[in-house]
């Protein structure tokens, strides 16, 4: 069996354009500002989906985090390490769910599943305090090793529900191919991981993610400064 084309894409543009930026986030509102590089993201990937093994989750990832955040870098890495590890992601409660991953506005246990809370520090600087039953996901990943191999999964196997929408591993990889920089404001969080990271991927472009509020004359300045080729809503 193959591994999930996303995955398999990940790997390639790590492998061949890894120093070139893949993804950047932007919250104007904090001055915030993380760069991603392709080999940098798929580390990150890595290093989550070894998280994944090292709590033996095999089926469902509930990620309310990717409802509530959908266009933070942490938020995005997910769905890859999910579907790296060959598991299923739903971006919203699942109680059919192996592990629930949440924001800092939730951190609380998730029982009878496991628990991890993201920080979305810009500098993916991790949470204290956490009660017990949570895991701090910076702290946990970081100690991971940087290389995992893909699980092969079936093509038709599950790998994303949300709203009822069910996608196979084979339809993650029906995007639109986007050659270019491009501008992203966050909305859903299929459309925006389609927009931010998928489509960059199959193409061999690279997004500018913006959060937040921020005024028109502000996000074209912010397009101009990074070269951006086009904006998605």
């Amino acid at each position: 069996m193959p591994e999930n084309p996303i995955v398999r894409a990940l790997a390639d543009r790590a492998r061949r354009a890894g120093a070139g930026p893949l993804l950047t986030w932007y919250r104007p509102e904090t001055g915030a500002r993380t760069e991603l590089s392709a080999k940098t993201f798929a580390n990150w990937v890595d290093k989550t989906a070894n998280l994944l093994e090292t709590l033996d989750v095999t089926g469902i990832v509930a990620a309310p985090l990717l409802a509530g955040h959908p266009g933070h870098w942490m938020s995005l890495i997910w769905p890859l390490a999910a579907w790296q590890r060959g598991c299923s992601i739903s971006a919203e409660p699942n109680p059919d769910a192996e592990l629930v991953v949440v924001g800092p506005d939730d951190p609380r246990p998730h029982a009878p599943a496991l628990t991890i809370a993201c920080s979305l520090h810009p500098l993916a600087i991790g949470l204290r305090g956490l009660p017990s039953g949570v895991l701090d996901f910076t702290g946990e990943a970081l100690a991971e090793p940087d290389a995992h191999y893909a699980t092969p999964v079936p093509g038709d196997g599950l790998a994303w529900l949300m709203d009822g929408t069910r996608l196979t591993h084979t339809d993650t990889g029906v995007v639109t191919p986007q050659p270019g920089r491009v501008l992203v404001r966050p909305t859903t969080a299929w459309e925006t991981l389609a927009a931010a990271v998928i489509g960059p991927l199959l193409g061999g472009g690279s997004s500018v993610v913006v959060e937040g509020p921020v005024d028109d004359d502000a996000l074209a300045r912010l397009a101009a400064a990074e070269r951006v080729g086009g904006a998605m809503a």
